[in-house]
């Protein structure tokens, strides 16, 4: 039975998931001071998140499908609550790759289940307004927790920021809420439900390659960027950096909502390309307002246009897959978030910020080439799919 405000409360635990995904974002300077390491050692760290996203989004994109989606919800609050409290009382990089792996675990479960289950409790003749609950939740929260971060550094100067204590506050709230929401996973009774591959046809390959290298920008921004701003003595804005990399992906939205969702994948791409040149030249030159805006216009490409178009493509796409797809969608999403970053902050490294930036920005080049060259084929072959 649907209780009043169900997509509510479902987005709310949402944000709130997504939210502890960052929160810890503008202290990572701070981690790597108490450890003496440098970026390399950060964004290892960072991307120990992806470690915890892959194997789940891999090997368990059907768990919401034998244990129910409420409590797979309910389970990505719990490791949330877990990884906040775990930087609250050890500020350091060592635990900085602990916390990150249990949200990565989490943001996982999250992103196998959240389209799925809005659709369910929205009904599956509403896909559109179900997608963009899904979107606009998380796009919020991942840029929410880098910005009350920020806030409270601003206030008072500590490894246990207001935030923090805000966070988990929110999250003990949310599991309330969520605990009331009805069940609505289809009943099946094989374990074999559980431990299921993504689902992968052409559609959600090529959406998945646009977020790819849209969310590499983000992970840059990210894990990379309030390094250099501190560098610079500027590390005090790292959040607000962060912020508007994410969050103001939303204003663009409801653009990306009228659009067909090649179409506004395809702007996506677009709006990265300047983006990341803007980038690059405010972060060798120490520009801090090329910096911010190149930030605000990436975000529209990768939390506006690709995030919300990727994701109604591949629920179109997918037919009763959706749960499977959508894990598909988003291991691509977050190998883009992890591999290139990675790589990036090794060459920064050994090699310097410069030569960082322009490898990445061939990167970028080279996937958005391959997507737009790739569109021929797809239209001969939209069609087709394989299974895995």
């Amino acid at each position: 039975m649907m209780i009043k405000n169900s997509n509510k409360y479902l987005a709310f635990a949402l944000c709130v998931i997504t939210t502890s995904v960052n929160v810890q974002g503008p202290l990572y300077a701070l981690y790597a001071q108490n450890d003496g390491y440098g970026v390399l050692a950060t964004t290892i760290a960072f991307s120990f998140y992806v470690l915890g996203v892959i194997p789940v989004l891999l090997a368990f994109g059907g768990l919401s499908d034998r244990i129910g989606r409420r409590k797979t919800i309910l389970i990505a609050l719990g490791l949330s609550i877990a990884a906040t409290a775990l930087m609250m009382f050890y500020p350091y990089t060592r635990a900085l790759a602990a916390a990150r792996f249990m949200l990565g675990v989490g943001t996982a479960l999250m992103a196998a289940t959240a389209t799925a289950y809005m659709i369910e409790l929205i009904g599956a003749s509403n896909t559109a307004r179900a997608t963009t609950w899904v979107t606009a939740s998380t796009t919020v929260g991942f840029g929410l927790g880098p910005v009350l971060t920020t806030v409270s550094l601003l206030v008072h100067e500590s490894p246990q920021p207001a935030s923090f204590y805000f966070l988990l506050v929110s999250a003990s709230l949310s599991i309330f809420l969520v605990w009331q929401l009805p069940e609505t996973a289809p009943k099946r009774d094989t374990f074999g439900t559980m431990l299921k591959l993504p689902y992968f046809n052409r559609d959600v390959l090529w959406f998945g390659g646009a977020i790819l290298i849209c969310w590499a920008t983000t992970g840059l921004v990210l894990s990379v960027i309030p390094s250099v701003l501190a560098a610079y003595g500027l590390g005090k804005y790292a959040g607000i950096s962060s912020m508007l990399a994410i969050s103001c992906g939303l204003l663009f939205q409801p653009i990306a909502r009228k659009l067909d969702p090649k179409v506004s994948t395809k702007i996506a791409i677009l709006i990265l390309l300047p983006s990341y040149a803007l980038l690059t030249w405010g972060a060798l030159n120490a520009n801090l307002p090329a910096i911010l805006l190149a930030a605000f216009l990436a975000s529209s490409s990768c939390y506006g246009f690709v995030y919300l178009g990727g994701l109604s493509g591949v629920a179109r796409s997918a037919g009763n897959e959706q749960a499977r797809a959508s894990a598909g969608y988003f291991l691509m999403a977050y190998l883009g978030f992890s591999v290139p970053v990675i790589i990036t902050g090794l060459i920064v490294d050994r090699y310097g910020t410069a030569l960082a930036f322009y490898a990445f920005g061939l990167f970028l080049l080279l996937g958005a080439l391959i997507l737009f060259g790739s569109q021929f084929n797809l239209a001969m072959n939209r069609n087709s799919h394989f299974d895995v």
